[in-house]
């Protein structure tokens, strides 16, 4: 079979559904609990006695985590096996939670937020990796249809269930959550979730490429971070460190002999290029909306968190919603027509939020919410789908690795750069908060122009059945 050749669709057993629903409770500890601890921010910092420059690195060092970590996971998964690194995975962010409950001091709980993003860092790749080898090319698409819409989802959860918790119980709990769900995963991934054996291909790690590529995403995010607090000394500092810490990674990873820690030339490769385009952005625009519309809620409305996180669940509604249609068409429409179509109905949905200075009422921000969460369901899953299957069963954990790296810094870089340009705007307009608002938004619609110039690229037709 050629490498551009995608086998038929294969009937998805109760199996497979079981050994996706266990390892989806890893992705989805992960990525809640980037989100989830947002409405205790205000809590924590009168707790601790913290600044507010202080306590938003409670987030921001979670992160920075997570954006280290991915880039080891897919070395990691073919030095070890799959199964067994996102077990150890699971342990480690486990362990990072029980930390953080336990924080005395500020200082203790930023530390204690880095083990525990270490670990969130390698669930969603490890566990899409494993995934796409057990189900193999025939049922990938339909398979990971169903579990890609948790990262969509999680966002919207997040403050929610925050909300919630907090409603009810002290801070501590924010994390003591993920004990009893983890515990489940582990218990029955041991069971049921079948063991992928290491890589053949046994390669060294990329120290060099380690110490390039983490290190410089995460002083990246962290100068933009400082961008949007106005420190232009590390703000200045970070952003020059981090882009030529990436560009040395590129020209090391071009000239190594050995297998780097992630490939440029992969990104060269058809159709890999233009799905990475489309997840860089896909991450901005889902992060960055989650991250501006709780905070006008808040600020430009007067809402509280709960009353925040109600108005933010029509998006996770569309996007349970848009992965039942993705799963019932993704094996009989081309991948460029779902995704495409998914970025018109965000850019659809984004358009009514550039109007935010002109009091856009609940219902129309709720329909464009549920739009919006139907459309990004329609693109991720596809877009994975198009990767996994057309790439080589030994080469899964690398390209699993690389896509969801793009997904987090896309959603890191483009959250940071969108606190830029806000508070830019928020300067510029003064007491009009809902326009300053509003302006921000129109870059969200260009973060989608972009990706949809990159999905123009997609395969036009679906693959051939051999």
């Amino acid at each position: 079979m050629s490498r551009n050749t995608a086998p038929p669709a294969e009937r998805v057993d109760k199996q497979l559904l079981r050994t996706a629903f266990i390892l989806v409770l890893g992705t989805f500890m992960a990525t809640l609990d980037a989100t989830i601890v947002s409405v205790g921010i205000d809590g924590l910092a009168h707790d601790f006695g913290a600044s507010v420059a202080e306590i938003q690195w409670v987030t921001t060092a979670y992160l920075l985590a997570v954006v280290a970590a991915v880039p080891a996971s897919g070395w990691l998964a073919d030095r070890f096996g799959g199964r067994r690194t996102w077990l150890v995975a699971v342990g480690v962010f486990l362990l990072g939670s029980a930390l953080c409950a336990s924080a005395r001091s500020v200082t203790s709980l930023i530390v204690f937020r880095v083990i525990q993003g270490l670990g969130g860092g390698l669930l969603p790749a490890t566990g899409q990796a494993l995934l796409a080898r057990i189900a193999g090319p025939g049922r990938t698409g339909r398979v990971i249809s169903v579990v890609a819409v948790v990262p969509l989802l999680s966002p919207v959860l997040g403050p929610l269930a925050g909300g919630s918790i907090l409603a009810v119980a002290p801070w501590p709990w924010l994390f003591l959550v993920n004990l009893p769900v983890g515990a489940v995963a582990v218990l029955l991934a041991r069971r049921h979730v079948p063991a992928v054996p290491p890589s053949t291909r046994r390669t060294a790690f990329d120290l060099r490429g380690a110490l390039l590529l983490s290190p410089g995403l995460a002083v990246l995010v962290f100068g933009l971070t400082e961008v949007a607090h106005g420190r232009t000394l590390p703000a200045t500092a970070g952003v020059t460190a981090g882009l030529a810490m990436l560009a040395g990674f590129t020209v090391h990873g071009l000239r190594t002999r050995r297998t780097p820690l992630v490939d440029p030339r992969l990104f060269a490769r058809p159709p890999f290029g233009a799905a990475a385009v489309a997840l860089l952005v896909l991450g901005a625009s889902v992060f960055g909306t989650m991250f501006l519309l709780p905070l006008y809620f808040q600020t430009g409305r007067g809402m509280s968190a709960w009353g925040a996180g109600l108005l933010l669940a029509p998006q996770g509604l569309g996007a349970a919603a848009g992965s039942v249609l993705v799963n019932r068409t993704i094996d009989k429409v081309a991948p460029r027509t779902l995704v495409v179509t998914g970025i018109v109905l965000i850019l659809a949905g984004t358009v009514p939020f550039t109007q935010l200075g002109h009091e856009v009422p609940d219902a129309v921000i709720a329909l464009a919410l549920a739009v919006r969460g139907v459309g990004m369901a329609m693109v991720g899953a596809p877009v994975m789908n198009i990767v996994y299957s057309r790439i080589e069963p030994e080469y899964l954990p690398r390209a699993s690795g690389a896509l969801n790296l793009l997904n987090t810094v896309g959603g890191s870089v483009g959250t940071a750069a969108l606190a830029v340009v806000l508070q830019n705007r928020l300067s510029a307009r003064g007491p009009d908060i809902s326009g300053a608002f509003g302006d921000t938004f129109w870059w969200v619609l260009g973060f989608c122009l972009l990706a949809a110039a990159g999905a123009t690229r997609l395969p036009r037709t679906r693959a051939a059945k051999s």
